[in-house]
C-alpha cells in the first residue's frame, strides 16, 4: 500500500511501514536540515511547509501517517492547544483526508491532548475523525512496555475507512513485555559519546559530598531537594513575597539564609528562589515542598551545614536542586541514570532511561561512565537503529526528541492495514537509496 508521512522528522513512520513492505509517496518536514536527512535516507523528495501545499499535488495514498507537533498540547509547553498556530496543522491533516480519503491514518502525539481543555480538544478531533466516515480510536503507549528501556509516553489514534472490527488495540497489548535490559542498550565507552563536562563532574561530586555527610539511619528526601530553602525564613503560605513591602519583607531569609534586609525590593526578590518571585499565591505542592525542605535542613543542620554553604556557590538555582528518585538504593549518584535539568539535577533508577526531549540541555547521562548517551544509542531508544542523523550533536538530539518510536508504529500498522486480496504490496518500490537501514525483525508480518 501507499502511505504519506506528515511533520516527518526522522523518519519513524517511514522506516515502520517501510518494514511492513509499504510505499511512501510523499513526505513533508518544515526543518530543512531533517529534510536534507530524510532524503539522504530514503531518497524521497521532500516538501517542506504542508499549508503551502496545494491539495492536488498530494497523490493518492491509502495510509496517512502523522505525527504532528506536539508543543501546542504539551504539559511543559503553555498548552494552547489549537488557539497555538502549530495546533491548526491538525486541521491541515483533516483538509487531506477529506480531499484524498485514505482506508487508514496513524497518528501520534502527547497523551494530554485527551485531556486539554477538559476533554474539549480530543472531542472535536474525533467528531471531525468521525465526520469523514472513519472509525476511530487510541490507546497510550510507552516503548517500555515493549521492552525498550525510554519512559516516554505518547497517543496514538487510528482510524479506518472500512471499520476497526479486524482491529483491536487489545492485541497490541498482548506484545507488551516487562523483559527489559538497559544494559542491551548501552554501549561501553563508545568513542563518538560526549562525555561529561569537569563542570558537571564537580558539581556531582559536591551533591556526593552532601549525600555523604547524612547519617546512613536517615531517610534521603523522596522530595525534591531544593538547596535555596536552606536557612530561608520568607513567608510562603498565607502571605508570600510579592504581597509584602520592602520593609516588610526586610524581617525575613531568602536563599540559603541571606539576609534581605537593607536591599530595594528588586534586590531582595533577586535574592529569592526563582519560583518564588511570583505574583500569586504558592500552589499546594510547592508549599508542601518548601516546608519539607525547611524541617529536613532544621532537622539535619549539623551534618550538612559546610556543604551547603558550598552548594550555595553553584553557578545556577537548578544545579542548587536535586531529585533523588532512587529511594533507598545505593548512596552513590554516578550508579544512576542522570539529567541536568531545570527542575535540578535528577538521579534516578537503572532500569529506564528518562523521555527522550527536544532540548539537548536534557540529554540523559550514564553515571558510571560519567558522559552523555551517545547518538546510536538515541536512535535505539527510538527503534530508529542504522537511520542518518544531522551531524550536529544538538540538531541530532533534538529530532530525537521529537520523533516518534518506530517499534510502536510498527505493531500498531501491522495489526491496523488489512491488506485486499487483490492488493499485493511490493518491497521492490519501497527499497531506499540507502542501505543504512536496517529491518526490525521483531515485527512478523
Amino acid at each position: 500500500m501507499k502511505f504519506i508521512d506528515l511533520f516527518a522528522g526522522l523518519g519513524g513512520f517511514h522506516k515502520a511501514l517501510h518494514n511492513l513492505g509499504h510505499e511512501c509517496v510523499f513526505v513533508s518536514e518544515l526543518d530543512p536540515t531533517l529534510r536534507q536527512v530524510y532524503q539522504d535516507n530514503w531518497g524521497i523528495e521532500v516538501s517542506g511547509d504542508i499549508k503551502k501545499v496545494e491539495l492536488e499535488a498530494i497523490p493518492e495514498h491509502d495510509i496517512l501517517c502523522a505525527g504532528f507537533p506536539c508543543q501546542p498540547f504539551s504539559k511543559a509547553g503553555k498548552q494552547l492547544g489549537r488557539e497555538d498556530e502549530r495546533g491548526t496543522l491538525f486541521d491541515e491533516i483533516v483538509k487531506i483526508l477529506e480531499f484524498r480519503k485514505p482506508t487508514y491514518f496513524i497518528l501520534e502525539n502527547v497523551p494530554f491532548i485527551a485531556k486539554h481543555d477538559n476533554e474539549g480538544t480530543w472531542n472535536a478531533m474525533k467528531t471531525e475523525l468521525e465526520r469523514l466516515g472513519y472509525k476511530v480510536d487510541h490507546e497510550i503507549y510507552s516503548p517500555q512496555d515493549f521492552g525498550i528501556p525510554q519512559h516516554r509516553k505518547r497517543i496514538f489514534i487510528v482510524g479506518s475507512q472500512i471499520g476497526l472490527s479486524h482491529f483491536s488495540f487489545k492485541e497490541i497489548d498482548k506484545l507488551k513485555s516487562d523483559n527489559i535490559d538497559i544494559k542491551n542498550f548501552i554501549d561501553l565507552d563508545p568513542k563518538n559519546a560526549k562525555p561529561l563536562p569537569k563542570v558537571n563532574q564537580d558539581c556531582l561530586e559536591l551533591w556526593q559530598e552532601f549525600i555523604g555527610t547524612i547519617p546512613k539511619d536517615v531517610r534521603l528526601p523522596g522530595f525534591p531537594i531544593w538547596g535555596m530553602e536552606f536557612g530561608a525564613t520568607y513567608p510562603f503560605e498565607e502571605e508570600y513575597p510579592h504581597m509584602l513591602s520592602e520593609t516588610e519583607l526586610a524581617k525575613y531569609k531568602g536563599n540559603f539564609g541571606i539576609s534581605l534586609k537593607g536591599m530595594s525590593k528588586e534586590q531582595q526578590l533577586a535574592n529569592l528562589p526563582s519560583y518564588a518571585r511570583v505574583e500569586s499565591k504558592f500552589p499546594d505542592w510547592k508549599q508542601r515542598y518548601i516546608k519539607n525542605n525547611r524541617l529536613f535542613y532544621k532537622e539535619n543542620k549539623k551534618h550538612i551545614v559546610e556543604v551547603v554553604k558550598r552548594i550555595s556557590k553553584l553557578p545556577s538555582q537548578s544545579w542548587q536542586k536535586l531529585e533523588w528518585n532512587v529511594g533507598d538504593g545505593e548512596r552513590k549518584i554516578t550508579d544512576y541514570i542522570l539529567q541536568f535539568r531545570a527542575s535540578g539535577i535528577r538521579v534516578k533508577k537503572v532500569n529506564f532511561f528518562p523521555s527522550l526531549v527536544c532540548s539537548n540541555t536534557q540529554i540523559p547521562i550514564i553515571g558510571w561512565q560519567k558522559r552523555y548517551i551517545s547518538k546510536n544509542e538515541g536512535l535505539r531508544l527510538q527503534s530508529l537503529e542504522g537511520v542518518k542523523l544531522p551531524a550536529n550533536d544538538n540538531a541530532a538530539f533534538k529530532a530525537l526528541g521529537n520523533a516518534v518510536n518506530s517499534h510502536i508504529i510498527g505493531l500498531i500498522a501491522n495489526q491496523l492495514i488489512k491488506i485486499p486480496i487483490n492488493k499485493k504490496v511490493s518491497n521492490k518500490n519501497s527499497e531506499p537509496k540507502l542501505n543504512n537501514i536496517k529491518t526490525n525483525k521483531s515485527i512478523v508480518i
